[in-house]
């Protein structure tokens, strides 16, 4: 059976899939620890602390509390990867506080609010995925890995702070 493809489209669709496989590799192996429990309390506390101020919560909290440290820390090896270990590091503890204030920000809604939240999570979701995708796409060097990996945990921070203003309003 022949293919309907073109040689052209077939070979220009190998490259994309393995440039997304090897994408998915480097982020798959990358967060080789865990967030420790004084990095976990860090980014909470100072979320708590500047949650009437997210432009300044962010200011303060993002980046500055667990993945800065972690890629200065004096390792011999400052390869992308390390860097990317910790972008995701950070956006582990990001993610785990948004996942927490969904929750909480739903147990204050009615049924049609809820909806409504699902929703709007969902668009966020793509929104976000998009985002962050065009840097791979704009830039499709190794930097993109590094730069994908901080816009996940860039957005997972806006929006963890968003979801906790909207669960107090």
């Amino acid at each position: 059976m022949r293919s309907s493809f073109n040689p052209a489209f077939r070979a220009a669709l190998i490259c994309v899939l393995q440039l997304g496989l090897s994408f998915a590799a480097e982020l798959s192996h990358a967060q080789t620890r865990k967030p420790t429990a004084h990095e976990i309390a860090s980014i909470r506390d100072c979320a708590t602390k500047n949650r009437d101020d997210l432009d300044e919560g962010e200011r303060r909290c993002l980046f500055n509390l667990v993945a800065e440290p972690c890629i200065k820390k004096p390792s011999g090896d400052a390869d992308k990867s390390i860097v990317v270990d910790c972008y995701l590091i950070e956006n582990s503890i990001w993610d785990g506080l948004l996942n927490d204030n969904y929750k909480s920000l739903l147990e204050t809604l009615d049924d049609d609010q809820t909806a409504k939240a699902h929703a709007m999570q969902r668009a966020w979701m793509a929104y976000r995925d998009t985002t962050c995708q065009f840097y791979d796409d704009k830039i499709q060097g190794s930097m993109s890995i590094t730069m994908h990996a901080a816009c996940v945990t860039r957005e997972s921070a806006r929006r963890a702070m968003l979801l906790k203003f909207f669960s107090r309003l």
